[in-house]
């Protein structure tokens, strides 16, 4: 594999935030996120993983560029659309290292790159004292006119790096969709497992 991993932290992280910016940008215009990014957008919503104790980037690099990079921070650190309906659903967010995205380019998948995000991230959130791992998943409906023919859910994936969907536990997000022109909120299905 021509990926390398590395675990961001500190003046590591902040350097590699416009990176993830534009990653984000370009990986969440397809499906299921069909996000219509913007860098001034972008950059306000990643600075707060410079100024959160506990967050985390796991990046992977081909050479010098950010291919792929996977997310995490304290949940009690999360917005609070983020954090309420855990509350709602009487989970402590003290409990829980959220896991937030996971971005990578298309010609690197396939590598094993996707089960090193996450092995990162829950070994990180091991050593901050974590108990539990979440995080969210976009719900679209089966038959929403932007979804691929050939579309591979990745429920199978998580489910056997043993995450469980959390019935009723759904966040709201808004984002703007592709050819939209304003924000609407997206249900989210949450995703946990015991670290």
């Amino acid at each position: 594999m021509s990926v390398k991993i590395k675990v961001l932290t500190g003046s590591e992280l902040v350097e590699n935030l416009p990176k993830l910016a534009r990653l984000r940008i370009s990986v969440f215009r397809d499906w299921p996120y069909l996000y219509e990014g913007s860098l001034d957008y972008e950059e306000k919503y990643l600075a707060r993983y410079a100024k959160t104790e506990g967050a985390v980037i796991i990046g992977a690099f081909d050479g010098a560029e950010l291919v792929g990079a996977a997310t995490g921070e304290p949940l009690d650190k999360e917005v609070i659309q983020f954090r309420k309906p855990f509350e709602d659903r009487g989970f402590s967010p003290t409990d829980i290292f959220y896991l937030a995205e996971s971005v990578l380019e298309p010609e690197f998948r396939g590598q094993g790159v996707g089960h090193q995000f996450f092995e990162e991230r829950e070994a990180h959130a091991r050593r901050l004292g974590y108990s539990l791992a979440a995080f969210c998943a976009v719900i679209r409906p089966a038959d929403h006119p932007a979804r691929p023919v050939d579309y591979r859910s990745l429920d199978p994936f998580w489910s056997k790096r043993g995450y469980r969907s959390i019935d009723g536990l759904i966040v709201h997000f808004p984002w703007q969709d592709l050819g939209s022109d304003e924000e609407t909120e997206k249900p989210m299905q949450v995703w946990m497992r015991s670290l």
